[in-house]
């Protein structure tokens, strides 16, 4: 006897479901993002977790939140050895508060010219494995770096050498960033971000260092700091995308290849993508005839480097571990010329 229709349809629609469960990824996990849904980043980061997806047929499911979903960005570290997040993306210098060695592998001020040059130092320079050694102790597993890019310096004043930033009066942030340039002879200030473009229009400060251009040129800084130095030669953060260890231990080696592959694709992609807006806001900036933008000679660069350096060695001082990433970096940077 032939069932009816709707209940046969029911049936497939059944049957699809099941089918559909069965073909379910093998490893599910959750990542929590430092940055905000919306934000560049965390679009080309959501993009990643499709890509990894793909690369492994669907035996991989990343799902990515937005900062703040799960824990506070500082505290992911935590929750991922306690299991209550399975891995981040997320910029390592918001664990220097464990160990200063996390701040200064993050954003060693000074030493990195283009992305590059840090994926360079992480994949044959030993950073990868030096990433590891920090990490592990906390329960976690790196898994690859990526970042945003180089971060541009809005000025009011041309700058086009490090001597130029004598005296400068530059918004920057506490730590080793505001160090090295206090070292370089700048009269660094404290100043939230909201108050960047007011300052700069009154005087209060000469100079910033804010972000990556295209987002100063959309908030209207060059408006008002007409001479922006791009590409910039100070700041440039390490994100790391890392996971708990004990869980990545348990995976086969086909799975953990698919992840290191695809982030290393990822970090491309992102930095490819991210140049492209900057590039788009510089040819803007020029078209509109205002703005004077100052690329650093390479020999400036390198007497940055040598200044942000001495800042370093009191960063190393304050654990072995720092001591280690001082001594592997400097090792790296006068062996491929880039103090020179």
């Amino acid at each position: 006897m032939f069932k009816p229709l709707s209940k046969m349809v029911g049936l497939a629609i059944s049957t699809l479901v099941l089918c559909s469960a069965s073909q379910a990824a093998d490893y599910n996990f959750k990542f929590q993002s430092s940055d905000p849904a919306g934000n560049p980043n965390f679009e080309l980061q959501q993009a990643w977790t499709k890509a990894l997806a793909e690369k492994t047929k669907g035996k991989v499911s990343v799902e990515l939140m937005p900062v703040g979903s799960v824990v506070e960005h500082k505290e992911t570290q935590d929750a991922i050895s306690g299991g209550i997040l399975d891995g981040h993306i997320t910029d390592t210098s918001y664990f220097s508060g464990k160990d200063a060695a996390f701040g200064l592998i993050a954003n060693p001020v000074g030493a990195w010219s283009s992305p590059q040059q840090m994926f360079d130092f992480m994949a044959k320079g030993g950073g990868n494995a030096l990433m590891n050694e920090l990490i592990n102790p906390y329960g976690l597993q790196f898994i690859g770096a990526t970042t945003p890019g180089l971060e541009a310096l809005v000025s009011k004043l041309p700058l086009d050498k490090v001597e130029d930033l004598k005296g400068l009066k530059l918004r920057a942030p506490e730590g080793l960033v505001q160090n090295v340039f206090a070292a370089a002879g700048a009269a660094p200030v404290n100043l939230p971000g909201s108050e960047v473009f007011t300052s700069l229009d009154k005087g209060v400060i000469d100079a910033a260092d804010y972000t990556v251009f295209s987002t100063n040129q959309a908030q209207g800084m060059h408006d008002v700091a007409p001479h922006p130095v791009y590409p910039g030669f100070h700041s440039m953060p390490l994100v790391e995308v890392s996971m708990n260890k004990q869980k990545w231990d348990a995976l086969p080696e086909e799975i953990k290849t698919a992840f290191s592959d695809s982030v290393a694709e990822f970090a491309q992609t992102q930095v490819a993508a991210l140049a492209a807006k900057d590039e788009e806001a510089v040819k803007t900036a020029k078209a509109g005839g205002k703005i004077t933008i100052h690329d650093w000679s390479p020999e400036e660069r390198a007497k940055f480097r040598v200044i942000a350096m001495g800042q370093w060695e009191k960063v190393a001082e304050k654990s072995p571990n720092a001591k280690k990433v001082y001594d592997q970096l400097t090792t790296y940077l006068k062996a491929n010329g880039l103090l020179n």
